[in-house]
């Protein structure tokens, strides 16, 4: 029996993930954070839940989520219908993580009588824990629907909990987790790099500390970044979130300038997930040829982990 060629080139390997593709009936979904190479390749790029939320109204066969284990998840909790393959398994979320389970559950038991709100960047397990999902996109939209006096626990982000209690006035029990790259932009970094681009509008993710958020031009989500470096008339921006972000904005406005803000102990420009960087071309034609690794849930947790979803979806 012949063995099959190894495919080496990153062009061979677009070919055979093209074929593949067509062959499987599959989609390739891609977050902002991945690789450029990852990107363009993707048949549709976006921020965690839009991902899901897009699977979802797909008529594929296969979604290959390019991104972290959670996106995974949330992806076959929306479409359990569809095969849904992860290129490297060991693309974990420090912020899903800072969050477990068991001490979570255990946390909710000794404050009855609070809704538990939790972030889409979290595990299944946590999610089958909650009464409203929300996303850095709807948080403060949601939060602001709920009565005045509603008990909030919010987890497991708790700069984005502070953030929320900001805008909204609200004084949420805020569960200690962060996510390790927001968790670590330099503000004097940040605060250098604007003495020497005055022009440069500061965009920052919610998932940053709150002196982040202070100085800012504009906190959102990745989305809303983007949407708003689109519509701004500024020429350059300084960019306070993952640098995998940079190219799509500069595909979409490639007459701005955009500058990754750097971590506090990084020597370079840059902030990066080493977890979004796991998957590569290579593995994405893998996980297409051999159909795997899969993302499967357990029926019970999801159909657990649904119900805040649906709720979200509901009042957003």
């Amino acid at each position: 029996m012949e063995s099959t060629p190894a495919v080496t080139s990153a062009d061979r390997l677009r070919e055979e993930i093209s074929r593949l593709k067509k062959e499987k009936n599959a989609l390739i979904m891609a977050h902002y954070y991945q690789r450029d190479e990852i990107q363009e390749i993707a048949d549709f790029i976006g921020d965690s839940l839009a991902l899901a939320r897009q699977a979802a109204k797909t008529d594929a066969d296969v979604i290959v989520m390019c991104g972290v284990h959670f996106m995974g998840e949330t992806a076959k909790i929306l479409c359990p219908d569809k095969t849904v393959l992860i290129p490297d398994t060991e693309a974990g979320c420090s912020l899903a993580d800072s969050c477990d389970p068991v001490e979570f559950e255990k946390f909710v038991k000794e404050h009855p009588g609070y809704t538990v709100i939790s972030y889409v960047n979290t595990s299944a397990a946590v999610k089958a824990h909650t009464d409203i999902v929300v996303t850095s996109g709807n948080a403060r939209n949601i939060v602001d629907k709920l009565p005045a006096d509603e008990k909030i626990i919010f987890g497991p982000d708790r700069n984005l909990g502070e953030y929320i209690n900001s805008v909204t006035g609200r004084d949420m029990l805020l569960w200690n987790g962060a996510c390790h790259v927001h968790d670590r932009f330099s503000i004097e970094k940040i605060a250098e790099m604007k003495k020497e681009h005055p022009e440069a509008k500061v965009l920052v993710h919610p998932e940053c500390r709150r002196p982040l958020q202070l100085i800012a031009d504009k906190v959102g989500s990745t989305a809303a970044l983007l949407d708003f470096a689109e519509k701004d008339n500024a020429p350059e921006y300084i960019v306070v979130t993952e640098s995998g972000i940079l190219f799509e904005m500069r595909n979409k406005c490639p007459h701005k300038k955009f500058l990754a803000a750097p971590a506090e102990d990084s020597e370079c420009q840059c902030n990066q997930c080493e977890y979004m960087k796991l998957n590569t071309l290579r593995k994405v034609y893998e996980a297409l040829r051999d159909g795997r690794p899969e993302i499967n849930v357990d029926p019970e947790i999801a159909e657990k982990a649904l119900r805040p979803i649906e709720r979200m979806l509901e009042m957003s």
